[in-house]
C-alpha cells in the first residue's frame, strides 16, 4: 500500500513513455544546447554542466522505459560509435588527460541527448520542437541587441554583445559571436521553411519566423552566411530535381547531380582567391590560412593519432587554464588566442590524427548519402530537412569548428542517427540473410 504522497511505480513508467514527456524533454534539451552560451555566461559553467547531466540522466531513464521500442540495428550508427571510441582512446597519448576526458565527456553528454531525441521524436516532431526553440532564442537575441544598441546604448561584455545593431551590425545575439549567430540563423531558415512547407504552423507564424531568421542572418554580417545560404539553396534545388525525377531515372539523376557538385567544388577551389575578394573576407581567410599552416606543421610528428581530443581549445575568454598543449604553443606562435582551428576538419586532424579524420569523414559521408537517398525517394518534404541540415553543418565546418561541440555536434548526431534509422547496412544484411529461408510458417502471411 502506497501513501498518498507517493506515486506508484507504474505512473512514473507511463510518464517516461508518454509522448508529452518526450516533447518536453526534446524542447528542454534543445533549449539547453542553444542557450548554452547564455547559461554559461549568466549562471556559470557549473550550472550548465549540472543541467546537461540532469538531462542525460532523464534521457537514459526514457531509453530504459522505452527499451521495447528500440532496435539494436538503428540505435546508433557504427561510424559514430567508432569516432567516440577513438576520441576516448586518445586519452592514452594526450599530454593533458584531464582536458581530454573533459572534452570527450562533452561529446558524450550532448551526443546522448541527441540520441534520445532521435529515438523519441520523429523528423517532423524534431523540426517542430527545434522551430519553437529557435523562435525564442532568435527573438531573445534581437531583444538583447535592441536593449544594448538602441535603448541603453552600451555593450554587454559578459554576453559578448557589442551593441552595434544601430550601425547595421555585426550583431552577436545570445550566441557569443556573429559567426555563431549567422550559423544558427541558417539552421533556423531551414527549419522554418520545413515547417512552412509541411503546413505545421500557420502562414503568419511562418512569415514572422523566416523574417526574423533572415534579418538576424543579415545583421550578423558573417562572411560565412552567404556561403551557407548558396550551398543550402543549391542543395535544395538539386534535391528538388531528384525528387521530381521518375523512379527509373532517379539513379541517373543522382549521378549527374554528384558530377555537377564535384565540378562546382573544383571550380570554387580554383577561383577561391577571387571568391574571397568578392566576399570581402581576405583578412579572415588570411588568419585562417596562417592557423591551418601552423596546424599542419604540428600534424607531421603525430600523423595517425594526433595530440589528443580536447574539443574547444578554450572554454571561454577568461579560461583560467588556457589552451592545452599543443594549442597554447600554436596560439603563442601566431600571437593570437584561437579557441579552435576555425575548421572542423583541421581540428579533428590535429586532435585525433588521420585515423580520427577518416572516421569523422565516414560518419558524415554515410549520414549525408543515407539522408539524401531517403529524401529523394520519400514523398513528404520533411525528409529534406536532414540532408539540408547536414549540408549546412558540413559546409560551415570548412570555416568554423561548431560541429565538434555544443549545438553543432548535437545537430550532427541527430541527423546521423536519423539517417541511420531510415537506411542501415546492418538491416540490409539481416534482410539478405533472411532470404535464405525462414522456419516461421506464418512468415509469408505477415
Amino acid at each position: 500500500m502506497t501513501s498518498a504522497g507517493d506515486a506508484p511505480p507504474g505512473s512514473l513508467l507511463r510518464l517516461l513513455q508518454s509522448a508529452d514527456f518526450a516533447r518536453a524533454f526534446t524542447i528542454a534539451a534543445l533549449g539547453a544546447v542553444f542557450a548554452a552560451h547564455l547559461i554559461g555566461r549568466t549562471a556559470g559553467p557549473v550550472t550548465l554542466v549540472t543541467i546537461v547531466v540532469a538531462l542525460d540522466v532523464v534521457g537514459i531513464a526514457i531509453l530504459i522505459a522505452r527499451r521495447d521500442e528500440l532496435s539494436p540495428l538503428h540505435f546508433a550508427p557504427t561510424s559514430l560509435l567508432a569516432f567516440l571510441v577513438w576520441t576516448l582512446a586518445s586519452v592514452l597519448w594526450s599530454f593533458d588527460e584531464a582536458s581530454t576526458m573533459r572534452g570527450w565527456l562533452e561529446l558524450l553528454g550532448w551526443g546522448l541527448l541527441a540520441l534520445v531525441i532521435a529515438h523519441v521524436r520523429d523528423t517532423l516532431q524534431t523540426v517542430r520542437a527545434l522551430g519553437d526553440v529557435l523562435r525564442w532564442m532568435l527573438g531573445l537575441s534581437l531583444a538583447v541587441e535592441i536593449l544594448s544598441g538602441i535603448l541603453l546604448d552600451i555593450p554587454f561584455p559578459f554576453l559578448g554583445v557589442a551593441g552595434d545593431i544601430a550601425l547595421g551590425g555585426p550583431v552577436q545575439g545570445v550566441f557569443g559571436t556573429r559567426n555563431m549567430l549567422g550559423f544558427v540563423a541558417v539552421i533556423a531558415l531551414i527549419t522554418f521553411a520545413t515547417e512552412w512547407l509541411t503546413q505545421s504552423i500557420s502562414l503568419r507564424l511562418s512569415v514572422f519566423s523566416l523574417t526574423l531568421a533572415g534579418l538576424l542572418a543579415v545583421l550578423s554580417a558573417s562572411p560565412t552566411v552567404l556561403v551557407l545560404a548558396v550551398a543550402v539553396g543549391a542543395a535544395a534545388l538539386a534535391l528538388g530535381i531528384v525528387r521530381r525525377a521518375a523512379p527509373e531515372r532517379r539513379r541517373r539523376t543522382h549521378i549527374v547531380t554528384a558530377t555537377v557538385v564535384t565540378v562546382v567544388l573544383a571550380t570554387c577551389y580554383l577561383l577561391r582567391h577571387r571568391i574571397i575578394r568578392m566576399l570581402d573576407a581576405a583578412s579572415d581567410f588570411s588568419t585562417r590560412a596562417d592557423l591551418w599552416n601552423e596546424i599542419l606543421d604540428w600534424v607531421r610528428p603525430r600523423p595517425v593519432q594526433g595530440w589528443g581530443w580536447h574539443g574547444p581549445w578554450l572554454r571561454g575568454p577568461e579560461d583560467p587554464d588556457g589552451a592545452p598543449y599543443p594549442f597554447n604553443v600554436i596560439n603563442f606562435s601566431l600571437d593570437d588566442s584561437h579557441a579552435s582551428a576555425l575548421n572542423a576538419y583541421f581540428d579533428v586532424l590535429v586532435q585525433v590524427g588521420w585515423a580520427g579524420l577518416l572516421l569523422f569523414a565516414v560518419m558524415c559521408t554515410v549520414a549525408m548519402v543515407r539522408s539524401w537517398l531517403v529524401a529523394g525517394a520519400r514523398r513528404s518534404v520533411v525528409y529534406a530537412w536532414t540532408p539540408l541540415m547536414l549540408v549546412a553543418l558540413l559546409v560551415d565546418s570548412m570555416f568554423e569548428s561548431f560541429t565538434l561541440s555544443g549545438l553543432g555536434w548535437m545537430m550532427l548526431v541527430v541527423c546521423a542517427v536519423r539517417a541511420g534509422q531510415s537506411r542501415s547496412w546492418r538491416e540490409r544484411i539481416r534482410d539478405v540473410a533472411g532470404q535464405g529461408g525462414s522456419q516461421d510458417p506464418l512468415a509469408g502471411a505477415r
